[in-house]
């Protein structure tokens, strides 16, 4: 092997440090607390959290050096929740409920404008999906009824209902916020649980698993707690928690050996090291920070009606909008990149000389914005930063 070619892994450096202002949808939420940014540094160590993970147990929710133990306690009831895990990724929670509450061949019934990882974890738990259809455009509407119909379909056809049901709490494409209560109740009139995905919600704004009236929520640390990846939540209540967290039943016919302390879906043990050290560091601002959700809506509101001074500029999904992500659709900037010399690229080569990052290189007619955690001299700098690049190119700002 040719080390020189190797050697510079070493010097691997992030593109945009700080003095950047980052909108892109999936960081705003997981940039590190500082206590996150010093545990880090201190639990870098491979599995750097087992040294006193206790023989009798030997499971990480049961290591009381550090806290890991009480953490969960408290992660659990700071969602609402019974029964809270760490998981490597959200869509590994989603993984793992519908691997243990459905069989093969079964259905579960998701929104038509949930992640993609949603499906892929449905494929690989090898269950049939049935999506519930959106309303169309501009905003996009996930229905209780649809819900129902679709439950319903499902009882037609197989004579039984799905095995669970799935909502995308804010769905990641148009920043929807959708009110679980009335599909919860459907599907708990159906005997279906329901999971919550709140991938961008829990950790940015405030979440209670109880009064929302969902069976499993899934979590993603890196998205939305403030913490390094890859960690993920999975969140549960009453008798699910037992089969969810079902414990190993196999022994080894040879020689015997079983283990039945271990969680038989979280493989025994999930984050060992860093990521979970960042999580727990990042708890106490993270249950400061939801207390400020209202602010951060309003600041994703006014750059949402600055957005829309600009001509052929409108932002969409359901309005008013609930959330910080953004879905901004631009006739005008999509106009400007047709004749442009470097096409779609030239938005997000201006807004990067402005100390602008995070809208995707290439798009100009439909791209997404975040502005959580932004102050509001940073969302005024970049609506005027928008505004500058409009007028530069010929777009009237009314």
């Amino acid at each position: 092997m040719d080390f020189e070619r190797v050697r510079r892994f070493a010097e691997i450096r992030r593109e945009y440090g700080s003095g950047y202002i980052n909108l892109n949808p999936i960081q705003r939420g997981g940039i590190l607390s500082e206590a996150a940014r010093r545990a880090l540094l201190e639990f870098g160590d491979g599995y750097s959290v087992c040294d006193f993970c206790p023989p009798e147990e030997a499971r990480l929710d049961a290591i009381r050096r550090p806290p890991i133990r009480e953490f969960m306690e408290r992660l659990a009831e700071f969602l609402g929740m019974d029964v809270a895990r760490v998981t490597t990724r959200c869509r590994e929670s989603k993984f793992i409920a519908f691997r243990m509450l459905a069989k093969p061949g079964e259905y579960v019934v998701v929104d038509s404008l949930a992640h993609y990882s949603t499906y892929l974890a449905a494929e690989l738990a090898m269950l049939r999906v049935k999506e519930v259809a959106h309303q169309g455009p501009p905003e996009y509407r996930i229905s209780p009824e649809a819900y129902l119909q679709r439950i319903e379909e499902v009882e037609r056809e197989t004579g039984k209902p799905p095995a669970v049901a799935l909502l995308t709490h804010v769905d990641p494409h148009h920043g929807n916020l959708v009110d679980p209560k009335p599909i919860a109740k459907i599907c708990h009139e159906h005997g279906v649980p329901l999971i919550l995905n709140a991938a961008y919600t829990a950790g940015v704004m405030p979440v209670d698993g109880r009064s929302l009236d969902v069976d499993i929520l899934a979590g993603s640390g890196h998205k939305s707690w403030a913490a390094s990846a890859p960690t993920g939540i999975l969140a549960l209540r009453g008798e699910l928690a037992e089969r969810i967290l079902a414990r190993s039943a196999i022994k080894g016919e040879w020689s015997g050996r079983s283990f039945p302390k271990k969680e038989l879906a979280l493989l025994g043990c999930t984050v060992m090291g860093a990521p979970l050290a960042t999580l727990m560091a990042s708890f106490p601002h993270v249950v400061e920070r939801v207390k400020g959700w209202e602010a951060e809506v309003e600041k994703a509101r006014y750059l949402a009606s600055q957005l829309e001074r600009i001509e052929g500029t409108r932002i969409l999904g359901v309005k008013p909008k609930m959330h910080t992500l953004l879905h901004v659709e631009s006739e005008g900037f999509y106009r400007v990149s047709k004749t442009h010399k470097r096409r779609g690229f030239f938005l997000y080569e201006e807004l990067r000389q402005r100390g602008i990052v995070g809208v995707q290189p290439g798009l100009t007619r439909h791209f997404k914005l975040n502005t959580y955690g932004l102050t509001w001299e940073e969302v005024k700098r970049v609506a005027e930063a928008f505004q500058e690049i409009a007028r530069k190119y010929g777009l009237s700002v009314h």
